[in-house]
C-alpha cells in the first residue's frame, strides 16, 4: 500500500511559478510510475503530466507542455511538478497518483492517490 501526500499549492499571480511535491511512503517508490492530475470546479479530473518509474521518460498534456516539468527523486521518494507561466485556467486541485510499471494518462489506471493540493492562479 502506497500513501501519497502532496504539498506546495497556494495562491499565485498569473505568470508566476509554483513547485508541487508529492511524498510517497509504504511502498517501493522506484517501482511506480507517477502522474499529476488536476480537477477544476465542475470539471472532470484531467491528466497533466507523468513520469516513468526510473525518471527517464516523461509525458505532458498539451495544455501544460512547455510550462510544467515533472521530475522525481527516488532517493527521497518524491515526485515534483514545477509549474511556470501559470494561467488562471491552471486553477485546480492537483493530485499525484502512482501505478506500477508504465505511466498512463487515464486516471482510472492509477492505483494510489494523494488527497490533493489547491492551486489558485489569480491577480
Amino acid at each position: 500500500q502506497v500513501q501519497l501526500e502532496e504539498s506546495g499549492g497556494g495562491l499565485v499571480q498569473p505568470g508566476g511559478s509554483l513547485r508541487l511535491s508529492c511524498a510517497a511512503s509504504g511502498g517501493t517508490f522506484s517501482s511506480y510510475a507517477m502522474g499529476w492530475f488536476r480537477q477544476a470546479p465542475g470539471k472532470e479530473r484531467e491528466f497533466a503530466a507523468a513520469i516513468s518509474y526510473g525518471g527517464g521518460s516523461t509525458y505532458y498534456a498539451d495544455s501544460v507542455k512547455g510550462r510544467f516539468t515533472i521530475s522525481r527523486d527516488n532517493a527521497k521518494n518524491t515526485v515534483y511538478l514545477q509549474m511556470s507561466s501559470l494561467k488562471p485556467e491552471d486553477t485546480a486541485v492537483y493530485y499525484c497518483a502512482a501505478r506500477r510499471l508504465a505511466w498512463k494518462i487515464r486516471a482510472d489506471e492509477y492505483e494510489y492517490w494523494g488527497q490533493g493540493t489547491q492551486v489558485t492562479v489569480a491577480s
